[in-house]
């Protein structure tokens, strides 16, 4: 069994073939966390690059962050006065399929990018193509609409422009799929876009619904005029495709621990065995409830087996007259954890063998909750083996297992 929590980890490896494509590796991360029991979600654990792994405060404090692709973007031709630059970044939700490798299950993964930004060079001086001394000034003088720090609409302020002479970076959010436009204020010979940066949101799959292990899959964007990532007419890029690979990494936790001396059951009346010694009254019920403690972050299975087979239940044997009774088990598991009905699981009958077994789905995270398991012998068996003048040491082995391989 694979212990693991839903938090997701993301790491980001990458690679630019010869094919002109480029790929990079998005990994998320579920563990339970006992500290947040509540937090059933991936976590992201994809270091960021580009813009966020320069100014990492601006990107937390608008909740983003961001991987740069060394994705060159060349003007053709040059950039008139009038002239207009639109970048436009695939901001609706799209799917993709991920596969357990070990299972071959499946699960839909969302992702939409929501941030989009580089760093353009210019051919000449900022400062000869406006006239300005300034180096800001003649930044916000190049383009009709101020610097581009000022965001065109639909697209949105991110926090941070950074320029020199010869180039600027900048960074925008895409809260939709739609173009963002800056106009020239006056000529550029040449111009490009040196790096591709961009941010994505995740809508992952609930993790208690899935099994431990990896999970993967990939989804392809295309790059330049007409494309997915399209930086406008005038720029082609020297990789024709983005390919995101995906890999969540589903690790789970299922724990059952017993009290110390809890594996020994000893079934007795309700206030002991006094009455029947004392004044031979026969008791009307022969019990133990037996507490333990789990903690389960995935799907798993409860059967029991036995040292004696009964029909559905285990007997327990005296090995001097061989008379045997059937003792009956049941199961109480704590709130968070349901049965195949959607239900809670209180005293729900086991009976013996695997193919019996009790299904349980976590509706949360349970985290070292008790727990009881139920022993009880019917009233017909007690009549059958407590009687007067015929004593007896009745045993037997029941074993329950939690199996989280479903």
């Amino acid at each position: 069994m694979k212990t693991s929590t839903v938090c997701m980890g993301l790491l980001a490896a990458l690679s630019l073939p010869s094919a002109q494509a480029a790929n990079v590796e998005i990994r998320a991360l579920f563990q339970p966390d006992s500290s947040q029991p509540g937090k059933n979600v991936f976590v992201n654990k994809t270091p960021s690059s580009g813009y966020c792994g320069s100014y990492p405060a601006e990107c937390a404090a608008n909740n983003i962050f961001s991987i740069q692709l060394p994705v060159h973007f060349d003007g053709r031709q040059e950039i008139r006065a009038g002239d207009s630059i639109s970048l436009k970044a695939p901001a609706n939700w799209r799917q993709l399929t991920v596969t357990n490798k070990d299972t071959q299950e499946t699960e839909i993964v969302e992702v939409r990018i929501i941030g989009i930004g580089s760093d353009f060079m210019l051919s000449h001086s900022v400062i000869e193509l406006t006239g300005e001394t300034v180096e800001r000034t003649a930044h916000q003088k190049l383009w009709t609409s101020s610097s581009w720090v000022n965001t065109p609409a639909p697209c949105l302020y991110s926090g941070v422009g950074v320029f020199t002479k010869t180039s600027y970076r900048f960074f925008w959010k895409t809260p939709v799929e739609a173009a963002c436009t800056k106009v020239a204020a006056f000529t550029i010979p040449h111009m490009s876009f040196n790096t591709l940066d961009f941010a994505y949101e995740l809508r992952t799959p609930n993790p208690l619904g899935m099994s431990s292990g990896l999970y993967d899959g990939s989804l392809t964007y295309t790059l330049g005029p007409g494309g997915d990532f399209d930086l406008g007419p005038v720029f082609n890029p020297d990789d024709s495709s983005l390919t995101l690979d995906f890999v969540l990494d589903v690790q789970h936790t299922l724990k059952v621990d017993l009290p110390a001396g809890g594996n020994t059951v000893s079934l007795e009346p309700e206030g002991g065995w006094r009455s029947w010694i004392d004044s031979g009254r026969k008791p009307t019920r022969l019990y133990r409830d037996q507490l333990f403690y789990i903690s389960a972050s995935t799907r798993f299975k409860v059967h029991m087996f036995c040292g004696n087979d009964g029909y559905a239940d285990c007997m327990v044997r005296d090995p001097v007259s061989q008379r045997a009774a059937a003792v009956q088990l049941s199961i109480s598991l704590p709130n968070g954890l349901m049965g195949a009905d959607g239900q809670p699981v209180k005293r729900t009958y086991l009976r013996s063998g695997v193919v019996n077994a009790l299904r349980i789905t976590p509706s949360a995270y349970v985290d070292r909750k008790p727990g009881t398991l139920h022993f009880d012998m019917s009233q017909s068996y007690i009549d059958y083996i407590v009687q007067p003048g015929m004593g007896g040491s009745y045993s037997g082995a029941i074993t329950v297992v939690w199996d989280s391989e479903t």
